[in-house]
C-alpha cells in the first residue's frame, strides 16, 4: 500500500471475521453433527486411553505464524484434542470428582462466547442472567433472598471467597487497609482432618498461613468431632489464639463424609465463628429428594462453596459461592475506582459484579447453568442425585458380596472406596491395587482413583456421572475380579 492509497482513505484494514461466511457455515454444521456424534455413542469408544508419540508431538509445535483453513484447523483439533479427552464425559468415569458435563450446556458455553460479554458488570443481560443463576443456588440451598452470592470458576475459588469473607470480618481490624499483619490476636479456622487440600491454599493465600487452620479428629465415619472441636476452640482462646471460622464438610472427597452441620452451625452461634460450609462435593444434595435430609442445616451457614459443574452438569468451570451476609461480602471486594463509577444510565447503571470477587474480567458462565435447568427443570437434577447415590450403594453392595473385594466404609452418599484382597498386605497390597487402578484405565475400562481412607490405601469410585448405568457398575466388578486375579498370577510389573 502506497501513501497515495493511504492519502485516498483505501488502507486495506483486518478483522478476524471470516471472508467466506458461508463457508463457515457449512464447517459449523460439520462441528455440531460431529459433536452429537461424540456424545451419541461416547458409550462405545474407551473410558480413556494414552495418546500416541505423534499426538503428543504436535503439542510441541512452534507458534503459527501464517494462516491455515478453518478446516485443517479443525480437523487437527478433531485428531488431537477430540480423540484423547481427559474422560469426565464418558458414563465409567469415576476418578476425582468431576460431573459429565451435558449438550444443552455446551451449547450455552457456544452461545455465550459468540455474545462475548464481560460479567464484570453494567446494565446487560448477560449480568441479570448472572444474578438469576445465584439466586436459583440461593434457592436451592435454602438460603434467604436477601443473601448475596457470585459465580466463579469453581469450589476452590467458592471457598477461598467464603474464608476470605470470614477472615475480613472477624479479624477485628480493617485487614483491607492494614493487612493481616496488625491483627492483634492470629486467627484460628477449624476444620476436619478430611478437609480438601484447597483450604490450605486458601489460608497461605490469605497471608494466614497452614498453621491458621487446624485440623480437627474425625470419628469412625469420618465426620469431624464436635467434642475435639469444641475443646479445640476453647484451648486457642486460652493460647490468645482468636477463634474465627469453623469450616464444615458437606461430602468429604475421600468418603463422602458429611459432618453434621446443624451441631456444627450451633456451635459456631454459641462461639460467635463464621461457619463456613465447603459444599463442593454434596451442597446440592439439597435438591434430591430422597438424600435431603443428609445436609440438613447448610441453609444456616453464614458462607457456603458449591460447584454447578458437579451435579448440576454444567460444563467446566463453574463454581458458586453463597454469603449470607450481602454487606460484608460486598465490603469485602468492592474497589470503585474512577473508570468504574456507576452511571444513573446507561451500560454503567448496571450492578458491578466483580465487586463480590477477585475477577474484574468474568466470562459469561451463567448461561449454560441457567439454559440446562430450563430444559430438565431442577427436579430432574435432584432425581440424578438420588439415582448416583443409589448406584453408590449398589456398588457397596455388590463389593460386599465378592470375597476377594473389600470395602473400606459404608457410603454416605455417592463414594465408595474399595479393594481387591486376596491375602496380602503394606506396600505389596497397596502395589497390587494401583496395578489394577492403572490396567482399567489403560484397557479403556473404567477410570478410578486411589486415596487414604484411616491410614490404608483404597481405590475410590467417586459416581457423580448422568450417564452411569449399574450395569457399569457390574462391570467394573467383574474386570476388577478378572485384573486381581491376572495380577496375582503374574506378579505387579507383569504385562
Amino acid at each position: 500500500m502506497d501513501i497515495a492509497q493511504e492519502a485516498l482513505g483505501t488502507v486495506a484494514e483486518e478483522t478476524l471475521d471470516p471472508a467466506d461466511w458461508a463457508a463457515v457455515q457449512a464447517l459449523s454444521h460439520q462441528v455440531i453433527d460431529d459433536a452429537v456424534g461424540y456424545l451419541s455413542d461416547i458409550r462405545d469408544r474407551p473410558a480413556w486411553r494414552e495418546m500416541p508419540a505423534d499426538v503428543r508431538e504436535a503439542f510441541s509445535a512452534p507458534l503459527p505464524r501464517s494462516p491455515a483453513p478453518l478446516a485443517a484447523v479443525y480437523g487437527e483439533v478433531s485428531r488431537t484434542v477430540m480423540s484423547y479427552p481427559m474422560g469426565n464425559v464418558h458414563p465409567r468415569f469415576w476418578a476425582w470428582y468431576m460431573g459429565s458435563s451435558n449438550f444443552t450446556g455446551a451449547l450455552g458455553d457456544f452461545l455465550a462466547a459468540i455474545q462475548g460479554s464481560n460479567l464484570g458488570g453494567g446494565n446487560h443481560a448477560a449480568g441479570l442472567m448472572d444474578g438469576q443463576v445465584v439466586n436459583w443456588c440461593k434457592q436451592m440451598l435454602g438460603f434467604p433472598a436477601s443473601a448475596s452470592g457470585t459465580l466463579v470458576s469453581g469450589g476452590s475459588m467458592a471457598n477461598i471467597i467464603g474464608l476470605t469473607v470470614a477472615r475480613n470480618t472477624k479479624a477485628g481490624i480493617d485487614v483491607r487497609e492494614h493487612g493481616v499483619a496488625a491483627i492483634e490476636k492470629p486467627l484460628r479456622f477449624y476444620g476436619s482432618d478430611q478437609v480438601h487440600s484447597c483450604h490450605r491454599k486458601a489460608m497461605e493465600a490469605l497471608g494466614l498461613g497452614n498453621r491458621a487452620l487446624r485440623r480437627i479428629p474425625t470419628d469412625a465415619g469420618l465426620r469431624i468431632d464436635i467434642s475435639a472441636l469444641r475443646a479445640a476452640i476453647s484451648e486457642d482462646r486460652a493460647a490468645g489464639f482468636r477463634p474465627a471460622c469453623v469450616i464444615g464438610n458437606a461430602g468429604t472427597v475421600n468418603t463422602g463424609a458429611i459432618d453434621d452441620l446443624r451441631a456444627l452451625a450451633k456451635l459456631a452461634h454459641e462461639e460467635d465463628l463464621w461457619f463456613h460450609v465447603d459444599g463442593c462435593i454434596g451442597a446440592l444434595i439439597a435438591i434430591a429428594p430422597d438424600n435431603a435430609h443428609r445436609v440438613a442445616g447448610i441453609e444456616w451457614a453464614d458462607s457456603v462453596a458449591l460447584d454447578p459443574h458437579k451435579w448440576l452438569h454444567a460444563p467446566f468451570e463453574v463454581g458458586c459461592a453463597l454469603v449470607r451476609d450481602a454487606i460484608a461480602h460486598r465490603r469485602t471486594f468492592a474497589v470503585t475506582p474512577e473508570y468504574l463509577e456507576s452511571m444513573p444510565r446507561g451500560l454503567a447503571s448496571g450492578e458491578w459484579l466483580h465487586d463480590y470477587g477477585l475477577q474484574t474480567s468474568r466470562g459469561f458462565r451463567a448461561l449454560k447453568v441457567w439454559m440446562a435447568l430450563k430444559e430438565h427443570g431442577v427436579d430432574k437434577f435432584g432425581r440424578l442425585i438420588d439415582q448416583n447415590i443409589a448406584q453408590a450403594l449398589y456398588l457397596a453392595e455388590r463389593i460386599e458380596a465378592e470375597p476377594l473385594l473389600e470395602l473400606a466404609i459404608q457410603p454416605t452418599i455417592n463414594i465408595v472406596c474399595f479393594r481387591y484382597q486376596p491375602g496380602v498386605k503394606g506396600e505389596a497390597l497397596k502395589a497390587l491395587n494401583t496395578e489394577i487402578m492403572l490396567r482399567l484405565q489403560e484397557q479403556g475400562i473404567a477410570t478410578l482413583s486411589d486415596t487414604t481412607v484411616h491410614g490404608e490405601h483404597w481405590l475410590r469410585v467417586a459416581i457423580a456421572n448422568h450417564r452411569t448405568r449399574r450395569d457399569d457398575l457390574d462391570l467394573l466388578v467383574g474386570e476388577t475380579l478378572r485384573l486381581g486375579r491376572e495380577i496375582t498370577a503374574q506378579g505387579p510389573s507383569g504385562k
